[in-house]
């Protein structure tokens, strides 16, 4: 497979709907679990996110780049089926 320079970004989220639900965001503070990155989107955005996974819960990470300062904010944690159905909201545009 031949990979050409377009192939390297990762999906973007869909602009936003008419009817959006809305995503409860919460500052990140220092944290020393482990934590897996289940999927993502592409990091070209200003703003982009983080399907992850810790301690049996999954939860959306969001990283806001606006001049020159980084913002990391995480959903809260929530049974893993629940989040997915957020995920999937979010990529289409139906969640904020």
């Amino acid at each position: 497979m031949r990979w050409e320079e377009g192939d390297l970004h990762g999906r973007h989220v869909a602009k936003a709907s008419g009817a959006s639900a809305s995503i409860e965001w919460d500052l990140v503070g220092p944290c020393n679990e482990r934590v897996r990155v289940r999927d993502y989107t592409c990091d070209c955005q200003s703003v982009f996110y983080e399907l992850c996974q810790a301690g049996g819960q999954r939860y959306i990470r969001r990283t806001t780049r606006k001049g020159g300062r980084v913002v990391v904010e995480e959903s809260v944690r929530i049974a893993a089926s629940k989040t997915d159905v957020l995920w999937a909201l979010l990529l289409q545009g139906d969640a904020r």
